[in-house]
């Protein structure tokens, strides 16, 4: 504790510190409740450079979007500001926001009172996630700065329907004989192209990049005692990306009956009741920035993320299980037939989907 003491304390804090104890249980950042005897103390985080490797890159977003969330909550008159958006303390100083030693970063952030995450998944979550994830991309929509990716090629569908290509050239588990294998293959291959088109659409000029989030998960926004959104938080995906990558990523999970890894495929089911709570809420907040084309293809974002991550469980098991953790031989094939069942869930709901946006 005595060296994450020296490592707050180089970053212009207020009062002493009295205690630094564990917060929460993120699984990328190691984080640490900085306790003051003035204010309500901030947040102390480990960095996770070995995932964001340019963390000069990744902190510039963070500031920047915060930034310009907070000028507009300034602008608008809000009060509270600083339990509605993060707060990212510099080094005394300096205007940098994050400490290293050369192998290890650390930031911290201003800690906000009375406030609480959930993990309930339901449609009132679900519309509260919408909006407020919806709110989030309607505020940078007009960000003057240039944001940069901190996970490149993150959600590029192009890019894993070419590593899973290559994982079958290579067959370096001798895995590709299998008969479930050239069956879900056959399968990928099929939706491929159209399940790449987003990236089309955006040569042709038709679809735009925007900030988004890229980590849109019910547990990732903040809410007061009374159960309102205060802000969105674990900003460290904040990137250029479509606005799919939103959409996609909340509904791929959220909307999943079972648990993505669950081996009874049969009971595997895409939730409209949640499709469409998430949906109302983030055309409520997001519509005006929206062009034709990105309300159009809401659909296609719910199906496009259980697919590409179909393709990413597959070539990893192609590969030999190099990249998810599997507990085991199959998991990895198991969880493939998985978001395989979900996609064909939301591909044979599509209609009904853009009846329903088509209704907002």
């Amino acid at each position: 504790m005595e060296k994450m003491r020296n490592i707050a304390e180089c970053f212009d804090i207020r009062g002493n510190i009295t205690d630094i104890r564990p917060l929460g249980n993120g699984l990328i950042n190691d984080t640490f409740r900085v306790v003051t005897d003035e204010g309500p103390g901030y947040v102390l985080q480990k960095i996770n450079n070995a995932i964001f490797k340019d963390v000069e890159l990744l902190q510039n977003n963070i500031v920047c979007a915060t930034s310009h969330i907070r000028a507009k909550l300034e602008k608008s008159g809000e009060t509270d500001i600083d339990r509605k958006v993060l707060r990212f303390v510099p080094l005394k100083g300096s205007a940098r926001t994050y400490w290293t030693d050369g192998s290890t970063y650390w930031r911290v952030s201003a800690f906000i009172p009375d406030a609480v995450t959930y993990e309930t998944v339901n449609p009132e979550y679900s519309y509260y996630a919408g909006k407020a994830f919806g709110n989030f991309q309607s505020m940078l929509s007009d960000i003057p700065y240039k944001l940069g990716e901190t996970i490149p090629d993150f959600h590029n569908m192009e890019l894993r329907a070419r590593q899973l290509e290559e994982a079958v050239q290579a067959d370096p588990a001798g895995r590709c004989a299998e008969p479930e294998v050239q069956e879900i293959l056959k399968e990928i291959r099929r939706h491929a192209e159209e399940m790449c088109k987003a990236e089309r659409m955006y040569r042709e000029g038709v679809l735009p990049k925007r900030i988004c989030h890229c980590d849109t998960k019910v547990n990732n926004m903040m809410f007061d005692k009374d159960g309102n959104v205060l802000c969105v938080i674990d900003l460290d995906t904040v990137m250029p990306s479509f606005v799919f990558s939103d959409v996609g990523d909340f509904l791929r999970t959220a909307a999943n009956k079972v648990a993505e890894d669950s081996p009874e495929i049969d009971k595997v089911e895409f939730d409209m009741d949640i499709f469409r709570a998430f949906i109302k809420g983030y055309l409520e907040s997001a519509s005006s920035f929206l062009t034709d084309v990105e309300k159009d293809n809401l659909p296609y974002a719910a199906a496009l993320f259980p697919f590409m991550q179909a393709v990413r469980f597959f070539a990893d098991y192609i590969n030999g299980d190099t990249y998810y953790k599997i507990r085991y031989p199959e998991h990895n094939l198991v969880r493939t037939r998985n978001q395989m069942a979900l996609f064909r869930s939301v591909i044979a709901r599509q209609n009904e989907m853009s009846d329903f946006c088509r209704s907002l």
